[in-house]
């Protein structure tokens, strides 16, 4: 696994959030986060910034390789909403948002994680970041981890059982804490977006009247 983490605040500068789900297809992780069935279209990430910093005042130019009556049409333009992006790597299917209002909600999480597990991880723009953990609708860990020992989970021993991510918090300066927790707990679970993947064209959905 890269020692980069990806997404990262470098290339979603205005922060982020992402939810990785094990053994579900990137459909139905996306019809889970917004339990409502929607048209995915492929899109770039360089692709969404354009469509979320002109929504409907874009235009065929700026996009050259989209057909902006089709992102029309499947909402993609709708700037009341989140856009999300998602794709699969091994066995985890992941979706990013940039910013991450949407994907930060705990019931998201708890709804993504039904008969299987889901990782959360946010980090803002203002530098303040969360990690949580759910299995089957439940939330077993949810924590800042600059105070990883106010967790508000239900079990939050066991993302501690699953990947030892404690001993990562010690390493670095306190302003490391969320990089390193999270990529140990990345690495013992084995889910990553490579960067290749997080450039490409993943599926895209906006979710209207969210925001």
């Amino acid at each position: 696994m890269s020692t980069e983490l990806f997404p990262n605040t470098r290339l979603y500068q205005t922060g982020y959030c992402v939810i990785f789900a094990k053994n579900i297809t990137p459909g139905e992780l996306l019809t889970r986060v917004t339990d409502r069935t929607l048209q995915p279209t492929p899109v770039s990430r360089e692709e969404a910034d354009t469509i979320t910093m002109l929504d409907e005042d874009i235009s065929e130019d700026d996009l050259p390789d989209l057909d902006t009556d089709g992102l029309q049409a499947a909402g993609l333009l709708d700037g009341d909403g989140p856009l999300l992006r998602a794709a699969a790597h091994g066995d985890w299917s992941f979706v990013i948002e940039s910013e991450g209002p949407y994907l930060a909600d705990t019931e998201v999480l708890k709804a993504v994680s039904r008969d299987t597990t889901a990782l959360s991880a946010c980090e803002l723009e203002s530098g303040s970041s969360w990690i949580a953990y759910a299995e089957n609708e439940e939330c077993l860990s949810s924590f800042d981890p600059l105070f990883p020992d106010d967790d508000h989970g239900s079990n939050p021993h066991r993302l501690e059982q699953l990947t030892s991510f404690r001993a990562a918090l010690s390493r670095g300066s306190r302003a490391d804490a969320f990089e390193n927790a999270l990529q140990k707990i990345q690495q013992e679970l084995r889910c990553a977006v490579p960067p290749e993947t997080d450039a490409g064209r993943m599926l895209a959905i906006r979710i209207s009247g969210s925001y």
